[in-house]
């Protein structure tokens, strides 16, 4: 049950920095205030360097990971499509990211709920991520 849960854990948070991953890079090249940039690209980063850490835990389950669900991959890119194109602005990404932000940390912590008995290393991964998360949701409020 252990390894069962730790595997899923770790598939739910690689699946989730993914889609994290993909969100960034779809509103990055648009953004105006290098502050902003650079909280979204410096995110990115510690996205990319938590996936590592999923991969390695991952890999010695022999396990690839996972994709985000393609129909909510599928709507992101949509919505930010839809909302940049009616006002392309900072205020716009930084509203868009939030609400991923949000999403990202309520699936994370539903995840550690679900799945109890995975081993610590995953629940510190999900948690460090959930973090993650939160913490650029607070860092880019002043513009929405």
């Amino acid at each position: 049950m252990i390894e069962q849960d730790t595997v899923k854990l770790l598939r739910e948070c690689d699946a989730g920095i993914k889609m994290g991953v993909s969100a960034i890079d779809d509103v990055l090249g648009r953004v105006k205030n290098n502050t902003l940039r650079e909280q979204l690209a410096d995110c990115k980063v510690e996205h990319e360097k938590i996936r590592g850490e999923v991969q390695d835990a991952l890999n010695r389950f022999h396990d690839t990971g996972k994709n985000p669900n393609i129909f909510a991959s599928s709507m992101s890119k949509m919505k930010t499509t839809v909302m940049m194109g009616f006002k392309e602005s900072d205020k716009t990404v930084a509203d868009l990211i939030t609400d991923g932000c949000n999403m990202g940390v309520k699936s994370l912590n539903r995840y550690l709920n679900q799945y109890k008995a995975a081993d610590e290393t995953a629940k510190d991964i999900t948690k460090r991520l959930s973090k993650l998360e939160e913490d650029l949701a607070t860092d880019i409020r002043t513009f929405l």
